[in-house]
């Protein structure tokens, strides 16, 4: 199941939600999930490969498509969330949980850190 992780990108201070884990969206939906969020190349490569390769397959290839995107998705979003200059912006336990599930090390290029006030 994906978890979500809000994520925001400081030079904007645009807001969006990342994800991580496995996409039931995606298994159900295929490409339309991105196109959801608004990743419209994804969503353009995606459906147009798995057009293809359910012509020639007679939708077996289509259906083997859906469930390995859908183990896949999440992590390729997210990632180009980083890559894009959002940092993770959810509590240190959330953004910890996040890059260990995407395999990242955490440090102020991919991280805000959102810590309560210090009470003493």
């Amino acid at each position: 199941m994906a978890i979500k992780i809000m994520m925001e990108n400081p030079k904007t201070g645009e807001i969006v939600t990342g994800f991580y884990g496995y996409s039931w969206t995606t298994l159900l939906f295929g490409a339309f999930p991105s196109l959801f969020r608004k990743d419209f190349m994804t969503f353009i490569g995606v459906f147009v490969v798995a057009c293809i390769i359910s012509f020639l397959t007679m939708g077996i290839g289509g259906l083997f498509i859906s469930i390995v995107w859908s183990f896949m998705y999440n992590k390729y979003y997210t990632t180009n969330l980083l890559r894009k200059g959002f940092k993770f912006a959810g509590t240190p336990t959330e953004n910890e949980m996040a890059a260990r599930s995407l395999k990242l090390r955490l440090n102020e290029d991919n991280c805000i850190t959102k810590q309560g006030p210090i009470v003493g």
